[in-house]
Order: C-alpha cells, then structure tokens, then sequence
C-alpha cells in the first residue's frame, strides 16, 4: 500500500482523513502514518497479537492488569465496542475497548500500544478516539477507569476525568471479578475493595467540570499524584509479603485516604 496520502485523501489542519463513510483520527509516530479507528470484524486477526502484548507489558512494568482472552477481545471487536490503531501496511499498532456495567457506568479498559511506537502519542489519539465512542454509544453513563499510571491519568484528566475513591465505581460482581487475574487482586481483597495500587478516575455527563479545569488540576498536583502512586506501590506491596498490618502502614493508609480527598474536593 501506498503512502496514506495516496489512499486516505487528508483534510488539511484537521487532523482528520476521510475513509469511505466514516471519519478516522490519525497522527504521525516515527514518520509512519497511524490511521486510529473504531475497530471492524476484520480486526480480529490482532486479537492474539493484542492480548499477548497486554500481558508482557504488564509484566515488565511490574503491575498488575486484568487478564483478557483473545476471544473476549474478538468479541469486543466484533460488537463495535473497540478502537484499534494500525499502519497503513495493516501493522497493528495499538488498542483499547468498551466495557458496560450496570447500564450506568463505562470502562474504557485495555489500552496497550505496540512497544516500538509508544512515546509518539498514539495512546492519547486512542483513549480520545474511545472516549468519543463511548460518549456516542452511552451518552448517559458515568465513564470511569483504573490505572496505575502517571501517563495515563494525565491523559484522562485532560478529556475530563476527577480522582474518585472506589466507592463512586460499579459495584457488579462481575467487573471485580475481572481483577481475579490482576497480581495485585490479593491487596484489593485486603482493602475490603476500598483501595489498591489503581487509581479510580470518573468522568460523569451531569457532574464534572470542563477538561480545561480537571487537566490544569492535574497539572498543578502531578508530583502529588506521582508520589501518591509510588507510596501506594511500596506499601502495599509490603503488606502483601506478610509484612503485617504495622502501626505504620496504617498511618500511611490514612494519609492516602487524606492526600486522596484534599485532591478531589
């Protein structure tokens, strides 16, 4: 295939192309062209590719994430509830899904990008590219996520996102479930649910404030948050050697809860 100019007609100052009769969002990573779009049947070719990748990379950062089968990503593909990012050549590049619960309440879940095209904003292009498709499929629901990442909040707080403790979030079984395969499910079971290495954010259609506001937040308290995520992973993560519950832990537990609500109020 030709360069996307040739086969993708680009709207100029947009950062739109037109592909027959839908609109896809790309941008450039590395001088190769990254067409992001919601995913089609024939996409389910990268669901092995997708979830082998989910699993590596959060190995290698040492986190825990919610194992998914290729066949519930095929399935999240084939029901129109995915974005997926590729080369015009059809190299897979990333991806993230669509989750329900409750028929109140969005989990924008699973989103990996290839390793040899991350730091080039395609994460981003793909978490807003999912935020619009669940805003059109669900214009009522509260959407929220979990993530242990700086970079991944940074990016939420700027489509609108607010810290939330857990208890704002789904209480189905069946979405906790999901953490069963997470290697930190067992510090979650230990807070009763109220707490774990994730941090809970929520953007809720008839209560939040404008992304401007919630991203400037953000920005003003990254180090806060960043400390907050590194304390949270020293701490509990020594509880669950069998360290005990020590007087410290726990003064550490309730200077989290503190840090937590000074920051969302």
């Amino acid at each position: 295939m030709g360069p996307i100019s040739e086969n993708l007609p680009n709207v100029l100052g947009t950062g739109l192309v037109i592909h027959k009769s839908y609109i896809n969002f790309f941008t450039i990573v590395d001088n190769l062209n990254i067409i992001i779009r919601v995913a089609t049947p024939e996409d389910k070719k990268y669901a092995i590719a997708i979830t082998d990748e989910m699993e590596s990379s959060a190995k290698a950062r040492g986190t825990g994430i919610a194992k998914r089968s290729p066949e519930y990503v095929a399935q999240k593909i084939e029901e129109g509830k995915a974005v997926i990012a590729v080369t015009p050549d059809g190299t897979w590049v990333g991806f993230c899904y669509i989750e329900t619960w409750e028929g109140e309440y969005v989990a924008n879940s699973g989103l990996i990008v290839a390793p040899e095209f991350r730091k080039g904003g395609v994460a981003k292009a793909i978490k807003q590219k999912i935020f619009q498709l669940s805003r059109e499929k669900y214009p009522e629901a509260k959407i929220f996520g979990l993530t242990t990442g700086l970079a991944v909040m940074k990016i939420n707080s700027e489509l609108g996102y607010e810290p939330v403790t857990y208890s704002e979030l789904t209480q189905d079984e069946t979405f906790w479930a999901g953490c069963k395969s997470c290697v930190n499910y067992d510090i979650l079971m230990s807070k009763e649910r109220k707490n774990c290495l994730c941090t809970a954010m929520l953007f809720d259609p008839k209560d939040h404030y404008e992304p401007k506001e919630t991203q400037d937040h953000f920005e003003k308290h990254s180090m806060v948050y960043e400390r907050l995520l590194k304390i949270k992973q020293s701490k509990f993560l020594k509880r669950l050697k069998g360290n005990g519950v020590s007087s410290e832990v726990r003064n550490v537990n309730r200077k989290l809860k503190m840090l937590l609500f000074s920051l969302i109020q």
